[in-house]
This record gives C-alpha cells, structure tokens and sequence, in this order.
C-alpha cells in the first residue's frame, strides 16, 4: 500500500509507473478528494480537478495494464438535490445538483460515465457503487473540513471533557441522513467485485435514516455528554433528505449489518484510543 506522499494519484507519469510496476489484478479505486459541507463549498477548484485527475489516470492505467476488473466508488452527492426520496440509481442526471457540491458530484458522475464508455467501447470489467454517507474508525476528524458524524463526535467529546454547557450545531437539526459503517461498505465491495459485472451503477447504504438532531441525540449518549444540543438555525441545513433506494443490492442478496449505535460506538472507541495523534 503507498501513501499519498509515496504516490500522487493525481500525477499521470506516477500511476503509470505504479500500474506498470504492481500489476494488479482487480482495483477498488476508493480514492478522492473527499470534505463536508465547508470545504466543498470552499475548495471548489481542488475537488472537481484532483478527483478527475485521480478517476482518469487510474482508470485509463488499469485499462492499460491489463487489470481484470474494476470498482469505481462514487457518492450519492450524484443525485439531484431533490430526488424523490428514497434515490433509485435511475434517478442520475435527471435534475439540478446541490450546489455546495456540484463540483465533486460531478466529477463523480465524470467517473461513472468514464468507466461505462471503456465497458462498452474497451470491453473493459468495470462496476460502479455509490455508497451513502460514511463513518468509522481512521475517519477525519478535523472540524475544518471533516463530515457530520466526525465532526460532532469529536465537538461533544471536547464539551464533556470541559464539562461545556451546552454544544452549538449548524442548522436545526431536522434534515435526515443515512450511515454507512465503513465495515459494512468494505463488506459490499467485496461482495460486488464478485457477484456483479454490469454497467448500471449500484446504490449501497442501510435502507433507513436519522435525523440530525436523532443523530446528534444518540451521539450524545455514547459519548457521555449532558448538556444541551444547540442548535443553531441560522446556519445551513443543506439537503432535507437524502436516503438511497438499495432494493437493486439487496436482490443481489447483500444487507448492511452493523447497527448506527454499534458503529458509532466503534468508532468512538477508536477515537478515544487514538485522539493524541488526532489534528485540530
């Protein structure tokens, strides 16, 4: 495994040299410039340019160096901002995105496109999933640009340690969401490279969702904080609602199976354990 530091995925001569050197035999290219509602809303430029330098020049190497198959993960920020509600993968490219993400979901949808042109021209195995919003251990939990659940996580530990009053939390609360544990969605992967081969993209989330001020609610808990939740509606909501239809993958015969509790549970421990090595 390289890291970004040994590998810039975004420089073409070095995935070359990698593919031409490791020969792989399958990929999951998992990799992205990947940020919350704050740095998609600030970093326009890096997310839409590096995420299609990373799709294109892993893609067009693996085509290249003869890799059996390929698993491109994409998001559900694909998705028109207001898509019936729950997401069926027909419902690509058939309204306006949200616009704090634009530029990500639509290098994502780039990527999709990409590896359905080298399946039908190439013949090139190439599958595409779009998982729901994830959580875990090894997340980012720096409050400049991390997701929901790291973000809150790591804001009510610092309020309990310094026993605060109460924890301040954009919007009010009541947009819904759905988890992915990312256990669940290794699980899935691995499911998928096996069992699937085909161009339509495939959803992978739980089925159900949460509202914010539920997830907050339930993270509190677990974390052990006693004040109050804040919440603050002059700041953003974003997206009411966003959960995803996953009748095509349960049919296949695979089901989440990590509970939001338990995984949130899991990942506190991880953050506990390792929250020294955690940057602000």
């Amino acid at each position: 495994m390289h890291s970004h530091r040994e590998l810039d995925l975004t420089l073409q001569a070095a995935v070359l040299v990698f593919f031409s050197a490791e020969r792989p035999d399958y990929v999951f290219l998992a990799a992205a410039r990947v940020g919350g509602i704050h740095a998609n809303d600030t970093y326009l430029a890096e997310f839409i340019r590096d995420n299609l330098l990373i799709q294109i020049n892993i893609l067009d190497a693996a085509y290249k160096s003869g890799v059996q198959k390929l698993l491109f993960r994409g998001s559900s920020y694909i998705y028109p901002k207001y898509a019936p509600q729950p997401m069926k993968e027909e419902y690509l490219l058939t309204g306006e995105l949200k616009p704090t993400n634009e530029w990500y979901a639509i290098a994502k949808i780039a990527g999709i496109k990409m590896c359905q042109a080298y399946r039908r021209q190439y013949g090139f195995d190439t599958i595409s999933l779009m998982p729901t919003n994830l959580y875990g251990p090894g997340d980012n939990f720096n409050l400049e640009n991390s997701h929901v659940v790291p973000a809150l996580m790591r804001k009510l530990h610092q309020a309990k340690l310094l026993a605060s009053p109460g924890v301040e939390i954009w919007g009010t609360g009541n947009p819904k969401r759905e988890f992915l544990h990312v256990d669940d969605l290794a699980d899935a992967a691995l499911f998928l490279m096996g069992k699937y081969s085909e161009e339509r993209i495939v959803n992978v989330g739980v089925g159900k969702d949460v509202s914010i001020r539920e997830l907050a609610e339930l993270m509190a808990e677990i974390v052990g904080f006693k004040g109050n939740l804040l919440f603050n509606a002059s700041m953003p909501d974003g997206t009411p609602r966003k959960l995803l239809d996953v009748t095509r993958i349960n049919n296949l015969g695979w089901n989440a199976g990590i509970s939001l509790r338990d995984g949130l549970s899991d990942t506190y421990r991880w953050f506990v354990e390792h929250q020294a090595g955690v940057k602000s």
